[in-house]
């Protein structure tokens, strides 16, 4: 592996062969989790391609020129022409194994895969899920001298660092934007010493034998596992959700509202979710359409005041969606009035869904004891029903979802743990 400058760009990246190079920046946790990745592919695929690092920062013409606004990101080139898809962010290493497969022969994939070793990782705690609550139980054990490891299929962070603001933490008399709140959570546990493997896939979860398989590759054993996988949102499962997914709707109001400036768009969900972002996008948007299944908002009073007396906003009450499709540059929603069954379409430029969450259970559902509505049930202590087996956050059975529960709930299971390992 190399590290180069614009200057070498010609030579090293467009002068022939495979390449695939790297745009990093410092103090960058996305960095910081697809190095590890970079460097051990590198010694598998590196008789065959060039990986090669940049530094964004003293780079940034080039890196300007080649489309690359954001670290990390990696391109890949076959013999001085771009190839493959640009990767940036979250990156997992599954994503930079398929575009480096690309590159080669069929042949030559199947004899580098042949040198992939499994290892086998040992834990004292293995923490599923890098949100607040998983986050600050890393922190009670690390500084309780607990080997712990936290295993996210994303960044850390969760729902938190996707939220515009956060203003009923305690501890801060302003409020906070929530990818800085996630972010020094973040970082205060991993400077305390949990060990992070982030942007991963989990291959394999095995709460009985308390073993985690990562990247098809690692086995993670623990003496106890904290499960922290919190929620995602609801689908509506109705045409044209799926396919415009990411193409005109979203689910994410700090990720995509920037790109409807002087823009039309529809909001669906009456709750706190969806009033409190509509809120938001309209400083962006031009104008906003909230569709609601019911007479009345169900959000708390403070936020529907604050939206009702936003001028950019209407409701359109007792109205369900029935499916999107796209004509042109506008996304079209079809809606039904539940009370006439009339239905009629919203012309906007793009969609947002805030219709609730449901926890993120798919790989061991059938292994714990949940409730109605298939949230983890735990004791005070934050078991489950499995020995050794911990679940905190949004993903358990409780009356309220917010950052400081998840937190209370990782102090909780870290405390409980620490004293059943000493």
């Amino acid at each position: 592996m190399k590290e180069i400058t614009s200057a070498e760009f010609d030579s090293e990246v467009l002068g022939g062969g495979k390449v695939v190079l790297d745009f990093y920046s410092t103090e960058c946790p996305p960095c910081e989790a697809v190095a590890p990745k970079f460097e051990g592919l590198a010694a598998l695929y590196g008789n065959d391609v060039k990986f090669i690092k940049m530094f964004r920062q003293q780079n940034k013409p080039l890196a300007e020129k080649l489309g690359v606004r954001s670290s990390p990101t990696l391109l890949f080139f076959d013999n001085g022409v771009q190839t493959g898809s640009v990767l940036t962010g979250g990156i997992k290493r599954s994503d930079i194994i398929h575009e480096l497969d690309s590159l080669l022969t069929k042949e030559r994939v199947l004899e580098i895969k042949k040198d992939i070793k499994a290892t086998v990782s040992d834990f004292d705690v293995v923490i599923l899920g890098a949100g607040p609550g998983g986050l600050t139980a890393g922190l009670y054990l690390c500084q309780a001298k607990v080997n712990t490891v936290l295993v996210d299929i994303a960044l850390p962070g969760g729902q938190v660092s996707t939220t515009h603001e956060v203003s009923n933490y305690p501890g801060f008399i302003d409020p906070q934007p929530g990818y800085m709140l996630s972010h020094n959570m973040s970082e205060q546990t991993k400077l305390c010493g949990t060990v992070y493997k982030v942007a991963v896939d989990v291959t394999k979860i095995d709460l009985e034998k308390r073993e985690i398989i990562v990247d098809e590759f690692e086995t993670i054993r623990a003496k106890k596992i904290i499960i922290a996988t919190g929620t995602s949102p609801n689908l509506m499962g109705i045409p044209g959700e799926k396919e415009f997914k990411g193409k005109g709707i979203s689910y994410c109001a700090t990720c995509d509202a920037k790109y409807y400036d002087n823009k039309e768009v529809v909001v669906i969900g009456g709750g706190n979710s969806a009033v409190e972002e509509a809120d938001f996008i309209s400083r962006f948007a031009s104008k906003i359409t909230m569709v609601h299944q019911f007479d009345a908002l169900t959000a708390n009073k403070q936020a529907q005041d604050k939206l009702f007396a936003n001028p950019k906003i209407s409701v359109l009450f007792a109205h369900e969606p029935r499916s999107f499709v796209r004509e042109g540059d506008k996304m079209v929603t079809e809606v039904e009035d539940l009370k006439t069954g009339n239905r009629t379409k919203l012309v906007a430029d793009g969609v947002f869904v805030f219709i609730g969450m449901k926890p993120n259970i798919d790989l061991f559902r059938d292994k714990l004891n949940l409730d109605n509505w298939n949230y983890i049930k735990t004791d005070e202590d934050m078991h489950t029903s499995l020995p050794g087996v911990y679940a905190v956050g949004d993903v358990i059975s409780k009356k309220y979802r917010q950052i400081t529960t998840a937190v209370a709930d990782g102090t909780i299971a870290a405390i409980a743990i620490a004293k059943e390992l000493n």
